[in-house]
């Protein structure tokens, strides 16, 4: 006899998948117009071919599903179905134009993922003689990564204004408006907008408008994908510094940045994650500035400004190097390291657990230590921000937590088990996981195809968050009843 979760489960239905997937294709094929149109200028007609292509079909897949009707509210797993499926099959279909670049297929489909879910790892190789198309779509990829093809389109998708917030759920925190349509309106202006500062400002510090566009492109969706072998350390000092800026705010809540830009910044500044943030990269840059200098012999100066470059870096999930990475002495490496797993705020395009999980588990932690000295009868409970933590909060972060040790777990052992240096393949697929993007040099041509697939389904885990692509996997969520 089925137990009573059956009973009252439902599986997804095909019509509300394919209805919200199609204007999710409409909106991808809306966004490849902008590469589209640059391959024209930029005279190279391959891409621009393989983008009109790409175009079209998904202008096909799109049109039959606009002529369903809406149904009135979205399930929780239909939300997450829809929001895996796009994430997966972004990367494959932008694979075609990318292929242009001349690639073995497993690098195309890894330098795609790596763009879709801002990454910023590359098994290229040397990528400055790259044609600028490729280097162009690879950020723009990035660029719409960040924000997430799903929130980009809540506006888009319906008119509940429930079920919109149940896509938005990503880069969704407890200070963002109540409306779905406000929400994707406000997330959408100030991500345009610091694009559009941010470029200007590297304009001015690089006097290369490709340079500016492409960087600022992978620099606030915390993507991190270069236009130069040596990453951040080839631009001018002070372009360097804009980036870090901007990779920065890229890893605070983007709707927090809208209400401090109409005049209420105290929300920016009581918020605990935008403080945890802050602590952070404090912390992280102080302790990497120390270890650089004991390891290096360099100038105090030298050493805290190249930490907080590279501390900024890690912790916001951007992934640009300033350093070589795989130089960097073992502390240093495991401060990255640790700095990339608990990543920036929830509600940023930052990867990494996220820091509002981070803080929950401290709270837990204070909360158990707490109980231990009172009375059996006294009642307290945990609470962050001056709110009481709900058992859903405390269940999600505890699941993450524990999912994203499994997957760092697995996957670090089977780069050891291929024969890879412990240290450094720990490093990799954590910045995988994390989407982060830097590197000690595993990620390269010459790495075995199955270690490249398995870091493509690293970096699908950890921008889905493990729970979207489980669900999707999950048998009952295809087979059972149906609502009507």
């Amino acid at each position: 006899m089925p137990d009573g979760i059956t009973v009252l489960g439902y599986a997804v239905r095909p019509r509300a998948v394919a209805l919200y997937l199609g204007q999710l294709a409409l909106m991808l094929a809306a966004l490849s117009f902008v590469p589209l149109a640059a391959s024209l200028a930029l005279g190279q007609y391959a891409y621009s071919t393989r983008l009109a292509i790409v175009v079209f079909g998904l202008l096909l897949v799109a049109l039959p599903g606009l002529r369903i009707r809406p149904p009135e509210r979205i399930q929780v797993n239909e939300a997450l179905v829809v929001i895996a499926l796009a994430f997966i099959a972004s990367p494959v279909l932008m694979s075609y134009p990318l292929a242009s670049g001349n690639l073995p297929f497993v690098d195309v489909l890894f330098e795609s993922v790596s763009a879709i879910t801002t990454t910023g790892l590359s098994t290229a190789g040397s990528i400055e003689h790259r044609a600028p198309m490729f280097l162009f779509l690879r950020s723009w990829m990035q660029w719409y990564g960040g924000l997430g093809i799903a929130v980009l389109s809540v506006a888009l998708l319906m008119g509940h204004q429930a079920a919109a917030r149940r896509l938005a759920e990503p880069v969704e925190n407890e200070n963002i408006a109540t409306t779905a349509r406000t929400q994707s309106r406000q997330l959408l202006r100030v991500y345009v907008a610091l694009t559009g500062l941010g470029i200007a400002l590297l304009w001015l510090t690089t006097g290369d408008a490709f340079t500016a566009v492409t960087h600022m492109l992978a620099t606030l969706s915390t993507g991190g994908f270069s236009t130069f072998d040596a990453s951040l350390a080839a631009l001018p000092r002070s372009a360097a510094w804009v980036v870090t800026l901007f990779a920065l705010l890229g890893a605070v809540p983007l709707l927090l940045l809208f209400h401090a830009a109409a005049g209420r910044p105290g929300e920016l500044l009581r918020d605990a994650e935008v403080r945890a943030l802050v602590g952070c990269v404090v912390l992280l840059t102080g302790l990497l500035g120390i270890s650089l200098h004991a390891s290096t012999g360099s100038a105090w100066s030298d050493a805290l400004a190249d930490a907080a470059l590279l501390g900024v870096s890690a912790q916001t999930t951007t992934g640009f190097a300033a350093l070589d990475v795989a130089s960097l002495d073992p502390t240093s490496k495991l401060l990255l390291i640790l700095g990339m797993l608990v990543g920036g705020a929830s509600g940023s395009t930052a990867g990494g657990i996220k820091l509002l999980r981070l803080l929950v588990f401290l709270r837990l932690l204070q909360y158990f230590l707490r109980r231990t000295t009172l009375p059996p009868h006294a009642v307290i409970e945990p609470r962050l921000g001056g709110r009481a933590l709900q058992a859903a909060d405390v269940e999600r972060a505890t699941l993450i937590l524990g999912l994203f040790a499994g997957v760092l777990g697995l996957s670090w052992l089977a780069f050891v088990a291929h024969g890879h240096d412990a240290l450094d393949a720990l490093f990799e697929v954590t910045s995988a996981l994390s989407t982060v993007g830097l590197s000690t040099g595993i990620s390269a041509p010459d790495l075995a195809p199955l270690l490249k697939l398995l870091l493509c389904v690293d970096m699908l885990l950890g921008r889905l968050e493990i729970l979207a692509l489980l669900v999707l996997l999950y048998p009952r969520t295809w087979i059972g009843r149906r609502a009507s």
